[in-house]
């Protein structure tokens, strides 16, 4: 019996024994931790197969180094307590250097990185990770509030990693959002998957380094990275041209979908890269764009392209000019590349040789263009042709009935019909049409990419979308009222009534000022501005008069300025049916003046007034550093009158011969102006100073004794359209730079209109002499 016991005894110690290692190993591998001190405990002791807990919660200021070493059967893991419920703030930042490590569940928000990365696959450039994994985390909006300030948000090195169902969307500073780095030998060769993320939108940067994803840099052009990037999300990602900018070699992109994005995926450096089965959805959203081919042994097959707009750089499809004798970072001749089984769906540009010019003088050689479709119920001869196509070879491609390539050979005409498919793609069918077109089912979806725990819905709010709010007449009270006001609301001025502003109305969400009738509501300020957009602020303005009576006579007044502080979100000003006069002072006194480090993706000015102003209308010339960086994307002025203005109507300037941005573009018709620049204090002696403008269009305006237009042209091929413009008794046009320009019916005569409202008389020899065959100068709407 006592040896039965201590059978019993010994089997009882044994079984206690082996629950309290089990529970020993539960507490172990199952680790929670609370804050960045039990973090690094937790880390330092890992072994392989442990995971790493977070707590939920918000990880204030929380600089995180992952390292260890786990294996293929037992990664380490560190993740969350529950996926959403935990993030990383304020001046926070993750590495990760070692093996077999996994990373989930982490969320990037209210903040930026002190460093230059968010999320790095390294400690330093000796240690780094291999066969590691980033999956389900979110970087959202994480930005540095200085716009020009340059991070990145994920840095890939090392060898082996996967990079998967992420959500990385809102990046609105300098720099890429993520790069594979190829500086270190041990990252060269290094077959990374980057695939199932979801890219969420990325606004226009409006100078170089705006990418979404880069596979190298020019100075490791010719290594091979061999990255996979495959099935990802790309959701009107529009920093740059450059989509995806690749500069290494033997990288396949396969499966992604581009949904309105304002560029290309650009084989911008490196050989042999495929990109097959992608999809370019455009909309007919303007400059959305395809596919980008420079350098050599480059493959592209099986994508779909539907509604892309794109000219030049961002055309659907577009085949570049090279340097001859290129270094590997310039540009790199078409070189024995293939173009076959692409379909196009009513896209404008099929751009081939493009870039050429004096340096860019080497076209494609030994390349085929073959089994491609093209259709377009909208555009005859998509085609535009640079240089010499004679190293192409056109093969078997597939036209509608109604279109024409304007090349010799290597087309035929089908009749085509579109057809949906399952997935609702509109895909040609025809008899001519010899291979099966198909959407692979591994095609990027929004739901299929990045994380179902997190909204992919947009925050933006936009102008007048929210409650209308009415202001009563006085002091102050259109600043009270914008004090309380939420994004999107609609301030109401009573008709006829007058407001004063003893302090700037500060516009840090989009809303709309507007007059409740017919008859302006009158607005005073006695503050060096009326208005001050702040970040994420835009403005609409309707229907109201500015009047300068109150306004000091101090340097640097305007009417609307923009935050003296960087803005890191883009801004949009409306003004529409406005007056403002009187704004007569010994100092300079603008309308609207913008300060260095901010965006506006439009200023519309429409049917508004402005006289007697000492100052410009329009001064967007704070980028003055020479690197392609500018104020406005869009800037529009139409039918408007301009009388006694001492200073320019605009001042416009993007300096510098990058490439990488196509803005701003510049829309001017319909509008009058009446003795305008001849201010002492004018500096630009024009009325209209244009320094690197890419896209003008000037037409239908009426110049009356009045300074005229000095237009700089620089980078690339600058459209420029000026036609059926007057000049009576005023200076002209002045063209200097790029020589290429259309410049049509520029008229001298007197226009005979009235001097007030400035509608033309019956015997004005201006009328119906427009490009739309109306009368030159503002329309009496």
């Amino acid at each position: 019996m006592k040896n039965k016991l201590k059978i019993y005894s010994v089997v009882i110690t044994l079984l206690v024994l082996t629950f309290s290692c089990k529970d020993m190993e539960t507490k172990t591998s199952g680790l929670i931790v609370k804050n960045v001190s039990e973090f690094n405990d937790a880390v330092k002791n890992a072994k392989p197969g442990d995971v790493i807990t977070m707590a939920n919660g918000v990880w204030e200021d929380a600089e995180l180094v992952f390292e260890g070493k786990g294996t293929e059967e037992k990664p380490i893991i560190l993740t969350v307590e529950e996926k959403g419920k935990v993030t990383l703030e304020g001046a926070s930042n993750l590495q990760i250097a070692g093996e077999y490590l996994i990373v989930e569940g982490l969320v990037f928000k209210n903040g930026y990185t002190p460093t230059n990365a968010v999320i790095s696959f390294r400690k330093n450039k000796e240690e780094m990770a291999n066969n590691c994994r980033l999956t389900e985390c979110v970087i959202d909006n994480y930005n540095n509030p200085e716009r020009q300030v340059q991070d990145y948000w994920v840095t890939i090195y090392g060898k082996n990693n996967r990079i998967d169902h992420n959500h990385i969307v809102g990046k609105k500073n300098l720099g890429v959002t993520m790069i594979v780095g190829l500086d270190t030998k041990e990252s060269i060769a290094n077959n990374h998957k980057i695939d199932h993320n979801y890219f969420g939108p990325r606004s226009t940067y409006g100078n170089n380094g705006g990418e979404t994803l880069r596979i190298g840099t020019s100075h490791n052009a010719l290594e091979n990275s061999n990255t996979l990037v495959e099935s990802n999300y790309f959701d009107r990602t529009n920093g740059e041209h450059e989509i995806i900018s690749n500069k290494s070699c033997q990288n396949t992109f396969k499966y992604n979908t581009f949904f309105e994005c304002t560029g290309t995926l650009t084989m911008r450096h490196g050989n042999e890269t495929l990109v097959d089965g992608n999809v370019f959805i455009g909309n007919g959203k303007p400059s959305t764009g395809g596919v980008r081919v420079i350098n050599e042994t480059q493959t592209v097959i099986n994508n779909y392209h539907i509604g892309l707009t794109g000219y030049r750089f961002r055309g659907a499809f577009v085949m570049m000019n090279g340097v001859p004798n290129s270094p590997p970072n310039r540009y790199v001749p078409v070189i024995d590349s293939k173009v076959s089984n692409n379909t196009f769906v009513n896209c404008d540009h099929i751009q081939l040789c493009a870039g050429s010019d004096a340096e860019r003088s080497q076209a494609p050689r030994t390349s085929e263009i073959s089994n491609n479709i093209f259709y377009n119920d909208h555009k005859k001869n998509i085609f535009t042709v640079y240089d010499d196509i004679s190293g192409i070879t056109f093969k078997d491609n597939i036209l509608g009935n109604n279109m024409e390539s304007g090349i010799s050979s290597g087309f035929e005409n089908a009749d085509i019909q579109l057809v949906k498919s399952e997935q609702g793609f509109l895909i040609p069918k025809s008899d001519k049409i010899k291979h099966e077109i198909t959407i692979s089912p591994n095609i990027a979806t929004k739901e299929n990419t990045g994380v179902s725990w997190y909204s992919k819905t947009d925050t933006y709010v936009a102008l007048n979308s929210g409650s209308l709010v009415k202001a009563k007449p006085g002091i102050n009270t259109l600043f009270d009222a914008a004090q309380n006001s939420k994004p999107g609301d609609i301030i109401e001025l009573t008709s006829g009534e007058t407001y004063l502003l003893t302090k700037a109305v500060k516009v840090n969400h989009p809303l709309t000022f507007k007059s409740s009738g017919k008859e302006k509501a009158i607005i005073l300020f006695e503050r060096m501005m009326a208005f001050e957009i702040q970040n994420g602020g835009s403005l609409s303005l309707e229907n109201i008069k500015f009047d300068g009576a109150s306004s000091p006579d101090y340097a640097g007044n305007s009417v609307i300025s923009t935050s003296k502080n960087s803005m890191i979100e883009n801004y949009k000003l409306f003004i529409d049916n406005c007056d403002f006069e009187n704004f007569v002072v010994n100092h300079s006194f603008d309308v609207l003046r913008v300060a260095k480090g901010t965006f506006a993706d439009t200023i519309s000015i429409q049917n508004s007034r402005f006289k007697n102003i000492t100052g410009h209308i329009a001064a967007l010339d704070t980028e003055t550093d020479d690197i392609g960086a500018y104020n406005v994307e869009y800037f529009i002025m139409k039918n408007n009158s301009l009388k006694d203005v001492q200073g320019a109507a605009l001042r416009l300037y993007r300096g510098g011969k990058d490439e990488s941005t196509f803005g701003p573009f510049l829309e001017i018709d319909h509008n009058v102006f009446d003795n305008v620049g001849f201010g002492s204090k004018n500096k630009y002696e024009a009325a209209m100073s244009l320094y690197g403008v890419q896209v003008v269009d000037i037409q239908n305006n009426i110049f009356n004794k009045t300074k005229g237009i000095n237009m700089h042209l620089v980078v690339g091929e600058p459209v420029v359209n000026i036609l059926n413009n007057n000049f009576y008794e005023s200076d002209k046009l002045n063209v200097t730079g790029d020589e290429k320009y259309n410049v049509q019916n520029l008229w001298t005569f007197n226009p005979n209109y009235d001097s007030e409202s400035f509608i033309l008389l019956e015997n004005s020899p201006l009328k119906g002499k427009g490009t739309d065959a109306l009368n030159l100068g503002i329309l009496n709407n």
